[in-house]
């Protein structure tokens, strides 16, 4: 019973340190393709890029809750994927304020820019995603950041058909129409994490 006991314990540690290895590449491919993104945003007003910037500043910070409670208990657990759903809602708020913005604004964002930057964003998460499939079983912990690395994807090829929709059209509104969904597709997948997050909460209560 004892040598059992052991050899879970070693398992499961075993276990924590890949998730540790793979939550800090993903962290580091997030922050960066965030400085990026964000820069190129910017300085061609696009809404779209700017949502999928936010996004990877969001997943950024989402992966170093999930690394802080690797080794912490259910409760712990629990309360990040909580807060996680919680930070998915404000960023996606954000880029509501920020579309609202742009719709003044009579900028046209460069669609080359977009593009380019765009598919840079897109291999980067899919690296991230890859990495991350082999623990979204693991726990909820992993299932809820696999959740918001597999919406990223379906957020860079907004940005990618946008831009080929502003370089048709010669219209911002490809743009601002990608953006509101990219921040809506936000406030729906926070849904599920929020709900069983709570629900796992007050099961720690009771």
């Amino acid at each position: 019973m004892d040598h059992c006991c052991s050899n879970k314990t070693q398992e499961l540690a075993l276990l924590k340190q890949r998730q540790a290895t793979v939550l800090k590449i993903v962290l580091g491919i997030n922050l960066g393709m965030f400085l990026v993104e964000f820069g190129v945003a910017w300085f061609i007003q696009s809404t779209a890029l700017l949502a999928d910037s936010l996004d990877m500043l969001g997943d950024a910070l989402v992966y170093a809750f999930s690394l802080y409670v690797l080794d912490k208990g259910p409760r712990w657990v629990a309360t990040s994927a909580f807060l996680k759903g919680v930070l998915i809602v404000a960023f996606g708020l954000a880029v509501l304020g920020k579309a609202a913005s742009n719709f003044a604004s009579q900028q046209l964002p460069d669609p080359e820019w977009m593009k380019l930057t765009g598919a840079l964003a897109l291999s980067a998460n899919l690296s991230c995603l890859i990495l991350l499939s082999r623990h979204r079983s693991d726990d909820l912990n992993m299932r809820s950041t696999w959740i918001c690395s597999r919406n990223d994807i379906i957020a860079n090829l907004g940005v990618i058909a946008a831009a080929v929709l502003v370089g048709i059209t010669g219209s911002k509104w490809p743009d601002l129409l990608i953006g509101l969904t990219i921040a809506i597709l936000f406030l729906r997948s926070a849904v599920p994490i929020l709900k069983e997050s709570t629900r796992q909460l007050r099961s720690q209560d009771s």
